[in-house]
């Protein structure tokens, strides 16, 4: 999986006026997020800006690279093209089984966690005018359920079929990008936009900064038999006040974004990015509001379903976190 981390023989001779042994011994890992609109992205930029700090010294360097999301991350992972990705807590479930975005697909079995970071409501956005007050009044309305390989349409896909709804019975089944959905809500091409994401995110603040957008209560579109079907989820809080126009807190429901690997992904690697987290962990929780609740102690255990990555157990029993 690694080999096309390490600098080839033809960039290490390029390197080699005075500084080939050092290029030799660099590696490159990239972590696979999703949309720049999102929390997905900053929260890699997050950890990279952590092990790039101390790169002279453990000779790792990290870059982030803008994906489909949760699902894209997962099978690319998988095929050894990317080394870490942030993921929901349930797609990891579903790879690991071989179910829902994954039917047909062999369950991954070498899928690895290393650590969870924040909770990730639903974000049901419905343009003003629209009569939508409950996701079964989006039958024949255009509504975006987010871009295949997403989580948000894995979780799409779980609204929907809790509330008898499929696909087919909406008036447009949008599929865009989280970069796209705001200006297709304010320019009225959609009704209402399904997303889920950390609190707050760029998406959800560009379309009720822009227009007249209101997120919808999910207390009332069987919140209860989500969570009774789907262990991986939660009943989450999106407080009024975080989006303009949107004063009143929201009902809603999510999984928690998490960090994963490969189980072939060396453990000194795997060691050095939670090392990087955890021991600058005051400063990571600065690096974004979405990880202002964070503690250690749940970050080790949440939303894990994938067993843990050895390079990851290794500095949780150091730090005295297991």
């Amino acid at each position: 999986m690694f080999a096309h981390l390490k600098f080839t023989a033809a960039a290490a001779a390029v390197a080699a006026m005075g500084t080939a042994a050092q290029a030799q011994d660099q590696t490159f890992i990239t972590i696979g997020t999703g949309g720049v609109t999102g929390v997905y992205y900053p929260t890699g930029g997050a950890i990279c800006r952590l092990v790039n700090k101390d790169r002279k010294e453990h000779n790792v360097r990290c870059s982030v690279e803008s994906t489909g999301g949760s699902v894209y991350n997962t099978r690319t992972i998988r095929n050894g093209e990317l080394d870490f990705g942030v993921v929901q807590s349930d797609v990891q479930t579903a790879a690991m089984e071989g179910a829902r975005a994954f039917d047909g697909d062999e369950p991954y079995g070498d899928l690895r966690s290393v650590f969870s970071i924040h909770p990730e409501p639903l974000h049901v956005m419905v343009r003003a005018g629209t009569g939508i007050s409950s996701v079964a009044d989006m039958k024949g309305k255009a509504v975006n359920i987010g871009n295949p390989g997403s989580g948000t349409r894995a979780l799409a896909d779980v609204l929907m079929a809790a509330n008898e709804i499929t696909p087919g019975d909406l008036g447009l089944a949008a599929e865009l990008k989280s970069s796209e959905q705001a200006a297709a809500l304010c320019d009225g091409n959609i009704d209402a936009a399904i997303w889920a994401a950390g609190l707050p995110n760029g998406s959800t603040m560009e379309a009720t900064s822009t227009c007249d957008i209101e997120l919808l209560d999910l207390s009332t579109s069987n919140l209860e038999r989500v969570l009774e079907q789907n262990k991986a989820y939660a009943k989450a809080n999106i407080p009024g006040g975080m989006y303009p126009g949107n004063d009143s807190d929201v009902v809603s429901w999510g999984p928690k974004a998490t960090i994963v690997a490969d189980a072939n992904t060396p453990d000194e690697v795997v060691y050095v990015l939670v090392k990087a987290v955890f021991d600058n962990f005051d400063d990571f929780k600065k690096l974004h509001p979405a990880f202002g609740a964070l503690t250690k102690e749940e970050m080790v255990k949440d939303g894990l379903s994938a067993p843990l990555h050895p390079g990851a157990e290794k500095y949780y029993k150091e730090a005295g976190l297991m």
